[in-house]
């Protein structure tokens, strides 16, 4: 039961420092892509640091952090893993639903940060519009985050892997670093019961350009669903079913 209701106050707050922030940064956002970057990175990082003392959930990311121009290829379980992978990263770039621009404070800033608007049903055109745009100079370089699944999926749920990842892969000619995370476990998908423990994203291997569609894809797969389930297992997380192990 109190594990319930510091997860309420969590969320209560956090929902109410998103406008807070946005608006204290607005001044200098409104003319500044350096500034609607601060001020994202700051509410990210007030997220962490809150859940660490107010629901007692550390975060921590592993491995090297992309810093140059590259395509990240990460599972996608909940709202935390963008805040964790975004704060981690210098210059992130997220490909996104549509419906996002349309929201308070999050869609305005994702517009000035220029995110990647994908709708529903169009991503080949979404995807052919960006590289135009790379190509033109419209978008500063970065790191270009891209849910290879397309969705959040729940720990143990199985949801096929978008050709997308590949396509981006093969036409940008950039390594590719996949990113996985047990973030589900401790934040899920919907409700309001935050989880104690460990939240981990793991950026992997880099996959290096020249790959054919189908290796790029089978390697992706096999790398990101194998280290998700290892860093949901050391979290506690058992797939439906089976029993933990005799101590």
């Amino acid at each position: 039961m109190l594990q319930w209701v510091r997860s309420i106050l969590y969320i209560v707050q956090l929902t109410i420092a998103m406008p807070v922030i946005g608006l204290v940064f607005a001044p200098w956002a409104l003319f500044s892509k350096r500034g609607a970057y601060r001020a994202s990175k700051t509410y990210a990082g007030w997220a962490i640091w809150s859940a660490r003392w107010m629901i007692g959930l550390r975060c921590e990311v592993r491995g090297d952090v992309p810093q140059g121009e590259v395509l990240i290829a990460s599972k996608h379980q909940s709202f935390l893993d963008i805040l964790m992978i975004f704060h981690a990263l210098p210059r992130a770039r997220f490909i996104m639903k549509r419906e996002i621009l349309r929201m308070p404070v999050i869609g305005q800033y994702a517009k000035r940060m220029q995110m990647i608007p994908v709708d529903r049903g169009k991503r080949g055109q979404a995807i052919t519009k960006m590289l135009a745009d790379v190509n033109a100079g419209r978008i500063d370089p970065g790191q270009l985050v891209i849910y290879s699944q397309g969705t959040r999926v729940a720990p143990g749920l199985r949801v096929p892997y978008k050709v997308g990842t590949a396509l981006l892969y093969q036409q940008l000619g950039q390594t590719c670093v996949p990113a996985a995370t047990n973030a589900g476990y401790f934040w899920p998908r919907r409700g309001l019961f935050r989880r104690p423990g460990l939240a981990v994203v793991e950026f992997l291997a880099p996959i290096e350009p020249g790959l054919s569609r189908q290796d790029f894809m089978r390697r992706l797969e096999e790398e990101v669903e194998g280290a998700t389930e290892t860093l949901l297992r050391d979290a506690g997380w058992l797939p439906d079913g089976e029993l933990p192990a005799p101590v």
